[in-house]
């Protein structure tokens, strides 16, 4: 059994885990609440935007455009694939970076001619270590995602498809579905379904048509841009914020774990120091006992 010593020093250890833990559940708190404040900050743009688009639908229905199937229907695209996988720059935040890499995986099994474009330490790390091959690794910090960092993505993703060199582009991110749960999802973003953009809000009917400069599908081409770079900040910041809320949920789970690993320390500490104070009082009750035979025999 260890002693005292050995304990004392175990719970010292634990004690200033806990302390790293218990502020890095505090920073990711805090990151959680600012990344949050931002997505609904620039949520009304982009909202503004599926609707103008929405719009253009409904004036002329047959409007053409390289970001939608036709609107007789979704013809087979079985060419290259593109996808944004998107992790974080390190660990310790519970199976979230599993959870992305496991559906990259899957995608890369379910058709093998994809093109991975990466974002995040981590996600870079794991396919250089498996050497699975990257078409574009996005070297900036995964943490604090800001609108130029989805706009770079989003021309680099909209170049190879224009080229007619992607097919589809997907993107695999984390979307927060509440403040307790969260899940990796795979999502197309090109081309689009007309009927993502229908809703069953009702609107005022159109009195005057509305005029498009230069052209309908050039105003479509345009906002469809902005929009995808939206989607795509979108899903940096939900990933951003699930990660900070994986992060808070395991280390609150440590700091738990470190309260019963102290207790039970604490337990198995004051027993060891209880034995040892009966031993000595046992050896002195011994030593007094044998004192007062020894004086007996003299006398």
């Amino acid at each position: 059994m260890a002693g005292t010593k050995e304990i004392k020093n175990r719970i010292e250890s634990v004690k200033d885990t806990k302390k790293i833990t218990n502020a890095m559940y505090l920073i990711a708190s805090t990151k959680l609440r600012k990344a949050k404040s931002g997505l609904e900050s620039t949520r009304p743009y982009f909202e503004a935007l599926q609707g103008e688009i929405k719009r253009i639908f409904r004036t002329a229905s047959d409007v053409d455009s390289r970001y939608f199937y036709p609107p007789e229907g979704a013809p087979p695209l079985n060419g290259t694939y593109g996808c944004l996988v998107i992790t974080a720059d390190k660990g310790l935040a519970g199976a979230y970076n599993q959870n992305v890499i496991k559906e990259a995986q899957r995608m890369l099994r379910d058709h093998p001619d994809t093109k991975l474009f990466v974002v995040g330490e981590y996600g870079r790390h794991f396919f250089a270590q498996h050497n699975i091959p990257i078409e574009r690794s996005f070297l900036y910090t995964a943490q604090n995602p800001t609108m130029d960092r989805a706009r770079e993505i989003c021309a680099i993703l909209l170049d190879g498809f224009d080229r007619g060199e992607l097919e589809k582009i997907f993107v695999i991110y984390t979307d927060m579905e509440n403040s307790l749960t969260s899940s990796a999802h795979c999502t197309r973003i090109l081309p689009f379904h007309r009927a993502s953009f229908v809703t069953t809000t009702v609107e005022k009917a159109v009195t005057e048509p509305f005029e498009f400069l230069p052209s309908i599908e050039a105003v479509l081409d345009n906002i469809m841009e902005s929009y995808i770079s939206g989607f795509i900040y979108s899903a940096l910041i939900d990933s951003f914020c699930s990660e900070q809320n994986a992060r808070m949920t395991a280390m609150d789970a440590a700091n738990r774990n470190a309260e019963k690993l102290l207790g039970e320390l604490s337990l198995q500490y004051n027993r060891v120091r209880q034995a040892a104070i009966t031993q000595e009082i046992t050896e002195v009750s011994a030593g007094a006992k044998a004192q007062r035979r020894k004086h007996r025999k003299e006398a």
